[in-house]
């Protein structure tokens, strides 16, 4: 009778636990959308984007399912095509451009049971988070670079929209130039477009025709400016991927990015339930950036130095906006023995002392 009334016990307990188990198991995947401004090539920011959405299948398998959607303009398009996301049953999506942010914002308020990570910009909502990379510190150490092996004293950056990120990459180039090779100039042309190979190679070929002997590519989703470099025997430091395999004898160092351990953090929390809308900031410490692919034609002591300030802003020690600071009026920015804090930094609308061009209009 005792064993009977177990039985029956246990019997209960199982119809109960059964049908939970039954509806966790058939609980659909996560959708887990992407947008990029540009196609997905061998190398380039839509493709490190694109490292980012394998990691999340690798890490997550049939708990995800995801889908990207290439070369999407800015503006009314990418409206579409994050309502299309949402209408298709998205519960997280990823907008891979500084100008996809209002639309995004928008549809993340009309949306609350969806999840956006949008990268750059500067608004974040409880179910819109933003993430971007202290690339600056990247740059600063290709700066360097430059300004060690320019032999014309003339460095060229390819630049594509001003925005705040854009502009600290620019600031952070110059300064470190002028700390190694005071005599050296840092020009710049703006392309104002994110994805524009003709006009970015015209610009590259503009700045060696005015004498610059090393290159900046920034933003160029494309080997564009790389392949110019090549062509024209002259140093590039790139943006995004290791470019070093479309110019051999060019590539000085490529600033790299790296999406994938964030993305598959970020995922995860989603997946959990724990997704909180914040502006995540990596750097050289946490690997979002690093410079690969350094070039043979820095000697040892160059590299030394190099890898010397790399460690510094690593730990502390350095950071690259230290006072004192002016821009190219000539007012003071930053007092000596301060730093430009973070909110100006990722906010930056000047440019440096010494900078020769200006900021559009």
């Amino acid at each position: 009778m005792q064993m009977k009334r177990k039985l029956t016990n246990w019997i209960a307990a199982a119809a109960m636990i059964l049908p939970l188990t039954g509806i966790s198991a058939m609980a659909d995947p996560l959708l887990v959308g992407f947008i990029y401004p540009a196609p997905v090539a061998d190398v380039g920011w839509a493709k490190q984007l694109d490292l980012g959405r394998e990691a999340i299948e690798a890490a997550f398998g049939d708990r995800v399912i995801t889908r990207a959607v290439e070369n999407i303009a800015e503006g009314p398009d990418a409206g579409r095509v994050m309502g299309q996301l949402v209408a298709d049953g998205a519960g997280f999506i990823v907008l891979g451009s500084f100008g996809y942010m209002n639309d995004g914002l928008r549809l993340a308020q009309r949306n609350p049971e969806v999840n956006f990570l949008h990268a750059s910009g500067y608004r974040q909502a409880e179910n819109f988070g933003t993430f971007t990379s202290r690339s600056y510190e990247g740059f600063y150490l290709g700066g360097m670079a430059a300004g060690m092996v320019t032999e014309s004293n003339t460095i060229g950056i390819v630049a594509a929209f001003a925005v705040p990120e854009v502009i600290a990459e620019i600031n952070a180039i110059s300064l470190a130039v002028r700390e190694v090779n005071p005599d050296a100039e840092v020009r710049i042309v703006w392309v104002n477009s994110w994805f524009d190979p003709s006009r970015e190679q015209e610009a590259a070929r503009a700045l060696v025709s005015q004498g610059a002997d090393v290159l900046f590519s920034l933003h160029q989703d494309t080997p564009s400016v790389v392949n110019v470099a090549q062509a024209e025997g002259v140093y590039v430091v790139n943006t995004g991927s290791d470019m070093s395999a479309h110019g051999p004898n060019a590539v000085l160092a490529s600033v790299v990015h790296d999406w994938s351990s964030y993305f598959v953090s970020i995922v995860g929390d989603a997946l959990e339930g724990n997704f909180e809308g914040y502006d995540e900031r990596g750097g050289l410490a946490s690997g979002m950036v690093s410079v690969q692919a350094w070039g043979d034609m820095l000697s040892d002591e160059q590299m030394a130095r190099i890898t010397a300030t790399e460690a510094a802003l690593i730990n502390g020690e350095a950071h690259v906006f230290a006072g004192p600071l002016r821009d190219q009026s000539g007012a003071e920015r930053v007092a000596d023995g301060e730093v430009l804090p973070d909110p100006e930094i990722f906010g930056m609308n000047w440019l440096v002392e010494g900078l020769s061009g200006s900021l559009p209009q």
